[in-house]
């Protein structure tokens, strides 16, 4: 009996797995308690975020640990403000994370197709298939799609200087966040992306398009500006300069104090004044030094002094506080300037030059705008409005999508086609490579091509449509030679030309997810044990 081998194992020096670990640690192994356990995590995981696929796709309400409200369809949003905690399904969430510093787009896909690799895996278990059979079919699948998907190729843009063209790939991209509004935005996001184009279009970087959020009116309000607004007023009374020629300090304007504390004894008024005149004439020696460098603008990371306002308005300077390190060198960026450390005269390099500088209101908000005459700047701003924070934030999320999309483009100019067209293709390859291939493999290569059902099954469900009948009608349209074909989430039951009706996707970040999915579903069905130690003492943070 099982006491009688533990006191056997006792008495010949044999110790329990639990003697090994400290009070309190946890311990799973084998298939039912470890394999299926993550495997199980990582499809809740991917159901959360699945019925955000797409343009029907639902909207999360997520309140974070800092009480931060989030309404948003966004994966990689989601995910983050979720704070996943579980090892298994943690490792998808940081393979979406990825996809984001990397593509930008398509972080949905990977969490959603991860979760798909992993519900056929258990059935393939459940079968009877060895994990590690399943492995080497996954392997193989994913090689073979990554080594073909680039066939799929439908559209490459010729100019990225073209704004009609890339309009019109971004659309698609804002679609799956903001159905109905990709007419208005993805020609403002290819305009300002445009403008900040450097001459080799390949080291165009996304942070040069930055997005001023203003409250108020529609988003038929936006616009692109070309340079920078800073959504605060100047200080002082001049609020136009047009040729300005700008210092940025990285410090207060105000009086220097000394770092030791002095005592001093005054005997009479005169000698009051006398004291009072000598800070005065201090801060008028530094403002005038800056006034005689021809400078009419200043920006400030720190404090301005009264007295030091009263002689930059004597000078006819004109003062924009900028309390942000980030945003002052964002100024410094589409200016040309050098940010100072100390209030002085500026050398001609640490000069900047600006051809308007202006306070305009917008919506009850005034802004600072830098604006440049010439047709391409260093920087360019997407003013965007609409009606609550919430939506601004959404929509912003949106054009970030398509800004990294266009960025994307830069480098590779090649789309397939979208709305799960490409995903019946590649499972249909996935199908043919596993009805050639003998040995165990095959089960989970034709598995894996059908994780790729998961996409059009989902655009189907979230349009309110029948999945299946809809996947069968894609499978015969492919079969009869219309590799375009897509689900139709305006039309029940017609299939839609994907490539004629300009829904694309951008190859790289399609293939780039694949491959980060496919990776952390390997990586997932690798673990058989799983073993947590006890977690460390200490009050706990607020909220666990």
């Amino acid at each position: 009996t099982r006491s009688a081998m533990t006191s056997f194992m006792k008495g010949t020096g044999g110790i329990a797995f639990s003697e090994l670990l400290k009070d309190g640690a946890k311990h799973f192994s084998g298939i039912d308690e470890a394999t299926m356990r993550n495997i199980d995590a990582c499809k809740k995981l991917s159901q959360i975020t699945r019925t955000s696929l797409g343009p029907n796709g639902m909207n999360k309400l997520i309140k974070n640990h800092l009480e931060k409200l989030f309404v948003t369809n966004d994966a990689a949003t989601i995910l983050k403000e979720m704070e996943v905690v579980h090892p298994a399904a943690k490792l998808v969430a940081l393979a979406s994370k990825m996809q984001e510093q990397e593509s930008g787009d398509a972080t949905n896909l990977v969490v959603v197709f991860a979760g798909e690799l992993l519900l056929q895996a258990e059935n393939l278990l459940t079968m009877g298939l060895h994990i590690a059979d399943i492995i080497a079919g996954f392997e193989a699948a994913q090689k073979e799609v990554l080594n073909h998907i680039s066939e799929l190729c439908v559209r490459q843009v010729k100019s990225p200087r073209d704004q009609a063209e890339m309009a019109a790939v971004l659309q698609s991209v804002i679609a799956s966040k903001q159905y109905g509004l990709e007419d208005i935005i993805a020609p403002l996001v290819a305009k300002a992306c445009i403008e900040v184009l450097p001459k080799d279009p390949k080291h165009f970087n996304v942070e040069n398009v930055r997005v001023a959020k203003i409250i108020g009116s529609s988003l038929s309000a936006s616009h692109v500006v070309n340079g920078f607004v800073l959504p605060r007023d100047s200080e002082g009374v001049i609020k136009k300069v047009d040729n300005a020629k700008i210092a940025v300090f990285n410090c207060g304007i105000e009086a220097s104090s000394t770092e030791t504390k002095g005592t001093v004894l005054l005997k009479s008024a005169e000698e009051l004044e006398q004291y009072s005149l000598s800070e005065e004439h201090a801060v008028e020696k530094m403002i005038k030094e800056v006034a005689d460098m021809g400078i009419n603008v200043v920006v400030t990371n720190g404090t301005v002094g009264e007295m030091a306002l009263h002689f930059l308005e004597r000078y006819g300077i004109m003062v924009i506080k900028c309390p942000s390190k980030f945003e002052t060198r964002r100024v410094c960026k589409t200016i040309g300037a050098t940010g100072m450390a100390r209030v002085g005269a500026p050398t001609p390099e640490e000069m900047g030059t600006c051809d308007h500088v202006s306070v305009t209101e917008i919506g009850g908000t005034k802004c600072c705008i830098f604006r440049q005459d010439a047709e391409t700047s260093k920087v360019s701003t997407i003013v965007l409005r609409s009606s609550t924070q919430n939506v601004l934030d959404d929509l912003e999320r949106a054009i970030d999508d398509a800004i990294n999309v266009f960025k994307m483009t830069c480098k590779d100019p090649r789309f397939v086609a979208g709305a799960g067209a490409a995903e019946i293709e590649l499972a249909r390859m996935c199908s043919n490579l596993a009805d050639a291939t003998p040995g165990l493999e095959q089960y989970s290569m034709r598995k894996y091509g059908e994780a790729f059902e998961v996409i059009p099954r989902t655009l189907a469900e979230n349009a309110g449509q029948d999945a299946t009948a809809s996947i069968a009608s894609l499978y015969a349209a492919h079969a009869s030679g219309n590799v375009n074909g897509g689900v139709n989430i305006e039309e029940t039951g017609n299939i839609l030309d994907a490539v004629q009706a300009n829904v694309l996707d951008h190859l790289v970040a399609k293939a780039d997810a694949l491959r980060l999915a496919s990776n952390a579903a390997i990586t997932v069905l690798r673990v058989d044990q799983i073993i947590m130690a006890k977690q460390a003492g200490g009050p706990k943070p607020p909220g666990m």
